[in-house]
């Protein structure tokens, strides 16, 4: 506002006849007040989406040294107990379920996205070991074909 007149957002103070000193009130509409209270509010829903998973990264990163351990084992030659791979498996199906409960937009949506993946393949590795472990000799990584021509 100036001399009682409200001015518009793309007018020039010199060109509206304000003068170097004068003293100018500013007033936000209700509009652009909703505006940044809408954009913090999303703002802290990616915030805390974001940390949710987070802290699923952090335990999957934990299953996955156990999941290494058991392919070292199993690369080795070493029996494993089934019950050691149903046991990692539902631990990364618990993430999992964890990570569909997170209601995620933008950047948080991605990482939880790419966590998804990640626990996937977890899984997808520990159901290849688990096979490999239970026939240790048909499934070996040295094993070979040979096939003949009649």
């Amino acid at each position: 506002m100036f001399r009682g007149k409200e001015k518009e957002d793309e007018e020039h103070l010199h060109m509206a006849g304000v003068k170097d000193r004068s003293k100018l009130l500013l007033l936000e509409d209700t509009a652009s007040k909703v505006r940044k209270l809408e954009e913090m509010r999303k703002s802290d829903q990616i915030t805390k989406a974001s940390e949710a998973v987070a802290e699923v990264r952090a335990e999957v990163d934990k299953i996955s040294e156990r999941v290494a351990a058991l392919e070292v084992a199993v690369d080795g030659g070493t029996k494993v107990e089934e019950k050691e791979f149903l046991v990692s498996i539902e631990l990364l199906m618990k993430q999992l379920l964890k990570l569909d409960s997170i209601e995620a937009e933008g950047e948080a949506k991605l990482q939880r996205k790419a966590e998804v993946r990640r626990v996937q393949n977890f899984v997808e590795k520990l159901d290849n070991l688990k096979a490999r472990n239970s026939n240790p000799h048909s499934n070996s990584s040295n094993s070979v074909s040979v096939t003949t021509k009649l």
